[in-house]
Order: structure tokens, then C-alpha cells, then sequence
């Protein structure tokens, strides 16, 4: 399982689900920081808002590649942002699983990256009932805290 999304909140989130570390093998892709985290690969912060997105977003779909080529995941689990966009269309290329949790962040609106991801994600998960509204096709998973 390839477990992807950017640092701080996002990344506390995912991490919430390190006891499946004990059934299955994980892979732990987030962005890089100026503090250390203990994961496998890093990729460049991106920010829709900032100057270079596109060539940060080329540049992880690269890296992207590359993980995809060493690991081989069956399963992409990703609580956001951008940088687990070209994880996911990577898994739809090699028809493999895709899940999204939204942020618990999001009480009433989605992110720009749900509502992108919302349409390809084989399982869309949102952690407020408030949100049934905007994602009817998603599972309401309550906290993932």
C-alpha cells in the first residue's frame, strides 16, 4: 500500500493508520520539509497558488514514476493534497485501488483535491456527516483520530 500526502495535518491524518502496518507492507510518500519524518520517499511541496505548481507537479510525477517502478502498490491511500495526484492517475493506469480521505479539516466544503478526486477514487471516504451533501457516492468513516 502506498500511503501518500503532504506534510503537517494531511500527513498526521494518514499516519493514523500505521497499525495496518501489520498486515500489509506500506510505503510512505510525503513532501519535503525542513523537519525530518520517517518515511520512504519525498516529493517537492506544492501549492496550486504558487509560482512554479507546474513544474513541481511535472517534477513529483517524475519521482512519481519512479516510485511506482521500484514499489508496485496495490492499494493508494492519500488524506491530500495535490501531491497525491499523480499516484492516483498512476493507479488508475495500472488498475489498482484508490482511497481518499477527506481532511477532517473539512467540516462543511471539500478540498480542491477531493472534489478533484472524488470522481476516480474506488473508495471516497469523509469524516463529517456534513459532508454527505457534497460527496453522495463517498462512506461517512467518522474521525480518523
Amino acid at each position: 500500500m502506498l500511503l501518500i500526502s503532504s506534510s503537517g495535518g494531511h500527513f498526521e491524518e494518514l499516519k493514523q493508520l500505521t497499525p495496518l502496518s501489520g498486515v500489509y507492507d506500506l510505503i510512505w510518500v510525503t513532501e519535503k520539509t525542513t523537519y525530518n519524518l520517517n518515511v520512504d520517499y519525498y516529493l517537492k511541496q506544492t501549492g496550486s497558488k504558487s509560482k512554479g505548481f507546474i513544474i513541481d507537479m511535472i517534477y513529483n510525477a517524475f519521482i512519481t514514476i519512479y516510485i511506482w517502478g521500484k514499489e508496485r502498490p496495490d492499494v493508494v491511500i492519500s488524506t491530500g493534497t495535490m501531491v497525491a495526484i499523480p499516484s492516483f492517475f498512476l493507479a488508475k493506469v495500472f488498475r489498482k485501488k484508490t482511497i481518499f480521505i477527506e481532511t477532517f479539516a473539512r467540516i462543511y466544503d471539500g478540498t480542491k483535491t477531493g472534489l478533484y478526486l472524488y470522481k476516480y477514487a474506488d473508495l471516497f471516504i469523509y469524516q463529517w456527516e456534513s459532508l454527505k451533501e457534497i460527496y453522495p457516492k463517498g462512506i461517512y468513516g467518522g474521525s480518523i483520530f
